[in-house]
């Protein structure tokens, strides 16, 4: 399918943050490499950040630069992965907010799908544009000024945005001459003057996932605790030191 190696010589950033969708990740990224791109992942932090299988931790991924020290002009193309965990920290970063207005602003290729359009909303780029998602995050891309589709791939000039996992077949055979820069090159053909209707029951696979999971294992939720100690000790405000008797206390400490 990618013989040809059509992204030979692009370089592609994929922006993801920890509690990525690991399938939203890994599959795009191999199809990227194996057309011949160039794929960074960019994150908030260095290190190796954490994917998830729906609510399950997954393995990790490698960072090669953070926000800090990534360039919209090094790249040919920008890929949002989803998850929930994902997005949601990547909308709250004023760095990632703004590299995707830059890119945006330079008319390169922005990908994205599941609830990676969340960071999209968040950055103010969504008046207007023809998009779809994880039927989830429907309300919010609308509030935020969206044409809704509920179509597995859409296609709007300089995006790309998908539902999610189970269009990831259609999503993969339209990332690649999308980066390529291939078909359209304005707005979509896709003339939608209202959004599709909301969904009237959430899809069963992630509705009875937690029923399906594992009970935890000791170690991990000794793990879980202890970090929320920590959390919840660094986070107490300090008492108020009052009266002789506080000051002979710190003097003795």
């Amino acid at each position: 399918m990618f013989k040809q190696r059509k992204l030979k010589e692009r370089r592609i950033a994929v922006l993801a943050a920890d509690g990525f969708e690991k399938v939203e990740l890994t599959v795009p990224v191999k199809a990227l490499r194996a057309a011949g791109a160039e794929v960074d992942v960019v994150s908030l932090r260095k290190g190796r950040i954490r994917g998830v299988n729906l609510h399950e931790p997954a393995s990790r991924v490698s960072v090669d630069y953070t926000l800090a020290d990534a360039a919209v002009e090094d790249y040919d193309g920008l890929l949002i992965p989803g998850g929930l965990m994902n997005p949601d920290l990547l909308r709250q970063s004023a760095e990632a907010r703004q590299f995707v207005r830059e890119f945006d602003a330079a008319g390169k290729p922005i990908a994205t799908l599941c609830h990676g359009p969340w960071l999209l909303a968040s950055a103010g780029l969504t008046e207007g544009r023809n998009m779809t998602s994880w039927p989830g995050v429907r309300d919010d891309l609308v509030n935020a000024g969206a044409t809704w589709l509920d179509a597995a791939v859409v296609r709007d000039g300089n995006w790309l945005t998908s539902r999610g996992p189970q269009d990831m077949s259609a999503f993969v055979k339209s990332l690649i001459p999308f980066f390529a820069g291939e078909g359209e090159q304005g707005r979509s053909r896709v003339v939608a003057l209202t959004s599709a209707p909301q969904r009237e029951a959430p899809p069963e696979l992630p509705l009875k996932a937690m029923k399906w999971l594992p009970r935890p294992s000791f170690r991990a939720a000794a793990v879980i605790g202890a970090l929320l100690a920590v959390y919840l000790a660094r986070g107490r405000p300090k008492a108020p030191v009052r009266g002789l008797g506080s000051r002979r206390l710190l003097r003795l400490a």
